[in-house]
């Protein structure tokens, strides 16, 4: 028998409390806490384990191992952040902004996919017509792929049990809703019933799956921490809604590595892949102008080349330091080590760091072209269009080195560049041809090689 009970969830963590409180003691967030209605609490016993076997002890090494077997999704790009394809049963939750181009994607994945396999696309959000509608001005093939429209998880479950397809989407999460529970669709408790289901149906089955989740305002995905534990790959897309360019970037994968990028356009026949990013993110100017910088930068498994702009100009009132692409907070602290090691100091200016094409850089190896970028555009001094530089700066004025080297030189010097700025431990034992390498320890040496 069921139960019913009333309570307060967090809409952060989903952690639920007898009475209404201003801050969650879980996950710290605060004015997330509000009232559930009265819902019927599905009994463990109901759910069953994922898997769908016996729970018993066994020694890890009698497990059996078999080669995983990924099917391409006909994206390069896609595969590339998923670890080389898709995986039998596997649940990949991928959330973005709105019209960034998630629906896009998926729906160019599936089409290719029907081609070879039993493939189904289910639909909360929009009409059937309206998914036709957007296959048909992409000119996707749309003879052979399954579409359904549909909110309820039960009746989606059932269709998938009698369909039994190879692969599945879900778009989206938020929109579905499960019988056992009176609360509304897109709660806590709603998001986290319907995940459960669907991810133990995909485990017992081998089905591959995607889930379409929103985000909220602050940028991650709306609903409780615990769908993103659930699932076994979290996509985000990133890019501005007025730039062509999109990256799909991999925060967690039990599959592949993450952090890894992929980089597509948009295009009027939908999101196309881009074989060659560092190309599309290197600006070449006619003459070298101040505040401008080349970085190589390491995206999941490879190296990735990138502009790093920056203005310094005169404040009026409080001093701004503004950030895009890169961590604001870092960028006060590199400012601090600048003035003292460096001995250039930024006070009662306005700094501003842009990484072009919109990409986000989440490593510590963009520090150097930074400081780099900040120190010529106060000074109005272009630096050389033929350098790149990379290299974490530590709080007394250390070059440190970061990861893959190597790898990075090697794709500066495939894109012409003749000289880099790197830490003393990154400079390569054997010359690399094309490419003169300045290893440099201190803060004030890479300013004096520049």
């Amino acid at each position: 028998m069921s139960k019913t009970k009333t309570a307060y969830a967090c809409n952060a963590c989903g952690n639920q409390f007898s009475k209404w409180a201003g801050q969650c003691t879980e996950c710290g967030a605060w004015n997330s806490i509000h009232e559930v209605k009265a819902e019927s609490v599905l009994n463990p016993r109901q759910r069953g384990n994922y898997a769908g076997q016996a729970s018993t002890v066994t020694v890890l090494d009698d497990v059996t191992l078999s080669a995983v077997a990924r099917t391409q999704t006909g994206l390069s790009e896609l595969d590339r952040v998923l670890g080389g394809g898709l995986v039998a049963g596997s649940v990949v939750l991928i959330g973005g902004d709105p019209g960034i181009g998630k629906s896009t994607i998926l729906l160019q994945t599936l089409t290719y996919l029907a081609q070879s396999q039993n493939a189904l696309y289910i639909t909360g959000e929009e009409s059937l017509a309206q998914v036709a509608l957007r296959a048909k001005r992409l000119e996707l093939p749309c003879d052979k792929l399954k579409i359904m429209a549909e909110t309820c998880v039960e009746n989606i479950a059932a269709t998938l049990r009698a369909e039994k397809p190879a692969v599945a989407v879900i778009d989206s999460i938020q929109t579905l809703y499960t019988e056992a529970l009176q609360s509304a669709p897109g709660g806590v408790s709603q998001v986290r019933e319907s995940a459960a289901l669907l991810t133990r149906y995909a485990k017992q089955s081998g089905t591959a799956l995607f889930l379409v989740g929103h985000v909220t305002k602050e940028g991650s995905l709306a609903g409780p921490r615990v769908l993103e534990h659930m699932v076994d790959c979290v996509l985000y897309f990133e890019g501005e809604s007025d730039s062509r360019f999109r990256m799909i970037r991999a925060v967690k994968n039990r599959f592949g590595a993450v952090n890894e990028l992929g980089v597509f356009a948009m295009t009027d026949r939908g999101l196309r892949e881009v074989a060659n990013p560092s190309a599309i993110f290197l600006s070449r100017y006619e003459e070298p102008i101040p505040g401008s910088i080349v970085m190589v930068s390491r995206e999941g498994t490879r190296p990735l080349l990138v502009e790093v702009q920056a203005l310094v100009d005169d404040a009026y009132g409080n001093p701004r330091r503004v950030a895009i692409g890169l961590d604001q907070n870092r960028l006060a602290m590199l400012l601090a080590i600048l003035h003292r090691h460096g001995g250039i100091h930024t006070i009662g200016q306005d700094v501003f760091v842009n990484v072009v094409g919109g990409v986000k850089v989440l490593e510590t190896g963009s520090d150097l072209a930074v400081l780099l970028a900040v120190t010529s555009s106060l000074r109005g001094q272009a630096l050389p269009t033929d350098l790149a530089v990379f290299g974490e700066v530590g709080l007394s004025g250390e070059i440190r080195p970061v990861p893959n080297g190597q790898e990075r030189l090697r794709e500066a010097a495939k894109h012409g560049f003749k000289r880099a700025i790197v830490p003393k431990g990154n400079v390569p034992r054997q010359a690399i041809e094309g490419i003169e390498v300045v290893g440099v320890g201190r803060l004030h040496e890479a300013l004096a090689a520049v």
